[in-house]
């Protein structure tokens, strides 16, 4: 069965794992990072900063990316990011 690894990007568990699980196949992938997605969320709302994001990736057995979910939060009230908090364009990242 294939290897995938979480990678998140921000925040207090910011990194990719170093232990993969086995997974049939990327339906079962979806699954499971929308599952796990799932579970966090809540705890990531309640700490989200304005105008930042918060990825949660699935990468295959040779570390890239098969499926992102993004949080995103944006000030749509005119006003400008602080320093420091501008959120990245979205593009693909590895």
């Amino acid at each position: 069965m294939p290897l995938y690894f979480f990678r998140i990007r921000n925040g207090r568990y910011s990194g990719a794992s170093e232990q993969g699980i086995e997974l049939p196949d990327h339906n079962a992938a979806w699954q499971e990072l929308t599952s796990s997605c799932a579970d966090m969320v809540g705890g990531i709302c309640r700490k989200l900063g304005q105008d930042t994001q918060w990825e949660m990736e699935l990468l295959d057995e040779l570390r890239q990316p098969v499926f992102r979910i993004c949080l995103v939060a944006d000030s749509l009230a005119g006003s400008k990011p602080a320093a420091g908090k501008k959120r990245q364009p979205h593009s693909k990242r590895s």
